[in-house]
């Protein structure tokens, strides 16, 4: 696909996503004083306390934490991850109260509420951007202190969910807590269908380049094999990686810019277990 075309698709996903996600917050969580995890989950919880704007104060705080941690991020996911955080703020804003609530049962509330988000963020996710928030929390835990990405998203998640307890009471804490299982079993299945790991086996004349980015880039350890194409006899090294479900879409993202012309098979992992390797 040409770069435009497939830049125009990537940010009509993120416009997409970022529409269904605010619809999510703004016609089934808010409604029913549920909260959520990350930015978001703060956001929410300043709206139920001192009724600032979840679009403006999504936008103003994942600006700060934009400033803090662009570093750690590459330019694509950079610009995408711009997208990602003007248009969900944008669409946080103007769906704001413009409707009434869909329900005022908050398991059905909590069910909907995490399909719209995890079903949003998903779409989000395989543009190859993010809704900022917590995903660069997390890259700025792993950096200053080795954190692994699930690892870090989930406290922060936990965190936020845990504070929001004081405004929205333990039983709307719990719905809430069953809104954000949905939806990231739902996100799971956007990026990746039902299956949970990947293995990548990856053939590329700039297999160094591509070995030192997925060990630096998303710290996890690489192997690679020694071998020779069957007809033309040729000397190839081929990288062996198996990732973790986030993981995908970047490590794809790092093989085509390193090498368009690499040949990259990607199995399904039912199973992993052994020394070194936890998702």
């Amino acid at each position: 696909m040409p770069a435009t075309k497939e830049h125009a698709k990537n940010i009509a996903l993120i416009i997409l996503g970022t529409l269904i996600f605010a619809s999510g917050i703004n016609y089934f969580a808010i409604p029913n004083k549920l909260s959520e995890g990350g930015v978001i989950g703060l956001t929410i919880v300043a709206f139920y306390y001192f009724h600032w704007s979840p679009g403006i104060l999504n936008l103003i705080l994942n600006a700060i934490l934009m400033a803090i941690g662009y570093k750690l991020l590459d330019k694509r996911t950079i610009i995408y991850t711009l997208f990602g955080i003007f248009f969900s703020s944008l669409f946080l804003f103007l769906t704001e109260n413009t409707h009434p609530p869909l329900t005022s049962d908050p398991l059905l509330a909590a069910i909907f509420a995490g399909l719209f988000v995890g079903g949003g963020i998903g779409l989000v996710f395989l543009s190859g951007g993010t809704t900022g928030g917590s995903a660069i929390i997390a890259r700025l835990f792993q950096k200053l202190w080795g954190w692994k990405l699930g690892t870090a998203m989930l406290i922060v998640d936990i965190v936020v969910i845990g504070l929001s307890t004081f405004i929205i009471g333990p039983e709307k804490t719990m719905y809430t807590l069953v809104a954000v299982y949905i939806g990231a079993r739902v996100v799971d299945f956007i990026v990746e269908g039902f299956n949970t790991k990947k293995a990548v086996t990856i053939i590329s004349a700039q297999s160094v380049m591509i070995a030192e980015k997925i060990t630096m880039g998303l710290v996890r350890g690489a192997t690679v094999l020694h071998g020779h194409g069957a007809y033309t006899k040729d000397r190839k090294e081929v990288i062996y990686v198996v990732i973790s479900k986030p993981e995908l879409i970047e490590l794809k993202t790092m093989v085509h810019e390193t090498d368009p012309d690499a040949f990259v098979v990607i199995h399904d992992v039912h199973d992993v277990f052994g020394k070194g390797f936890t998702i």
